[in-house]
């Protein structure tokens, strides 16, 4: 049995509450699907409450640290050197459809005196297959009480990719297709589920050997990034310079496999 902190423990309780009412809510999708006003209005509520939940759990645990949600923003703490960053439903589009691939996503971010950062503790929840993943600075990565791994695959050619689409009213389609393109010659297969928080933590899984998007956000990202890097993963951004926790661009992969995908992306 994996022992988390209580750090991990304040995270792994805040989305453990979130997900029940969002369970309900998840049952209540299905039949939405077949009204006429749909479901959309009734997901964004869902949205909503779920950040004021997490919220709310996560202040009162820690009153000082600073937040960055999807729908509220950056609200400044006290304490400047911790910031949570949160998506309360990761992969929306999922949860509008009854689709049961989507989480609740935590990093915290802490901020040293020279102005640099890193993610210290990430938790995300996939509340439909009770899957939850979570990992701590240094101590490794879980998903629920099993320690995970990264994959060790070296040949691109018997790898199976995670990415990410852009939709409707997003920029970057000509980009995802030129990638694809050129990613999709050289591997065993490449797959698309809508969620990038889960497909990080299933790079840590080793259920895939790597993922890369671009456009993507912080809290799309910050969990994720140390789930990798603590399965034994590499996590940079596809150009060989900036930061991968601004979600601008992503590379996650393990060490074999990572410069080869880097290599065909960058073209």
């Amino acid at each position: 049995m994996a022992l988390s902190s209580a750090l991990v423990s304040v995270m792994i309780d805040a989305v453990r509450k979130t997900a029940r009412p969002m369970l309900r809510d998840f049952g209540e999708v299905s039949h939405l699907q077949v009204s006429r006003k749909g479901p959309g209005d009734f997901v964004t509520a869902a949205d909503v409450k779920a950040e004021n939940t997490l919220f709310e759990l996560l202040m009162k645990a820690r009153p000082g640290y600073g937040f960055l949600g999807e729908e509220r923003g950056m609200i400044e703490g006290t304490d400047k050197s911790h910031t949570w960053i949160v998506d309360p439903i990761d992969g929306t589009t999922n949860f509008m459809h009854a689709m049961p691939h989507f989480a609740i996503t935590v990093g915290l971010e802490r901020r040293a005196p020279d102005g640099s950062s890193e993610i210290v503790a990430g938790v995300t929840y996939n509340p439909v297959m009770n899957e939850l993943f979570w990992a701590e600075k240094g101590k490794g990565c879980y998903l629920n009480d099993t320690r995970i791994r990264a994959a060790g695959r070296r040949d691109l050619s018997e790898s199976l990719i995670a990415t990410g689409l852009p939709f409707i009213g997003k920029t970057g389609h000509a980009q995802a297709i030129k990638d694809i393109h050129a990613v999709g010659q050289r591997v065993a297969g490449i797959r698309r589920l809508g969620a990038a928080s889960l497909d990080f933590a299933w790079v840590a899984a080793g259920r895939y050997d790597a993922f890369y998007e671009r456009n993507l956000k912080p809290w799309d990202v910050a969990a994720g990034i140390l789930f990798v890097t603590e399965a034994g993963g590499i996590v940079t951004t596809i150009e060989n310079d900036g930061d991968p926790k601004t979600g601008h661009s992503i590379l996650a992969a393990n060490a074999e496999l990572h410069p080869q995908l880097r290599k065909v992306l960058q073209g």
